[in-house]
């Protein structure tokens, strides 16, 4: 693997973790929200693991279902990717 991507991806997740812990705080002062897509979406290019972080640490979003399995799933979709590789596109 190469250190660009190991880069990108811790990056990335601690974005994410930062998204996650700023919308509790919006959420607990009744401030515009940042959106669920965008907290997902975060998530599936590859900060899954900040976002499991950020629902623990924070206890954010641990109750929705799009979340509870969502957020795994995209952890072991990553997990696959770093270790298997990246699919050949053609």
């Amino acid at each position: 693997m190469s250190v660009a991507v190991l880069a990108y991806l811790a990056v990335i997740n601690v974005i994410t973790f930062g998204l996650y812990g700023l919308d509790k705080y919006r959420a607990m002062n009744n401030m515009w929200r940042i959106p669920e897509k965008t907290l997902l979406g975060a998530a599936a290019v590859g900060g899954a693991y900040g976002a499991y972080l950020g629902m623990r640490i924070f206890h954010h979003k641990t109750k929705h279902l799009i979340f509870q399995i969502g957020v795994p799933i995209m952890m072991l979709v990553w997990i696959y990717f770093v270790t298997k590789g990246f699919p050949e596109i053609r």
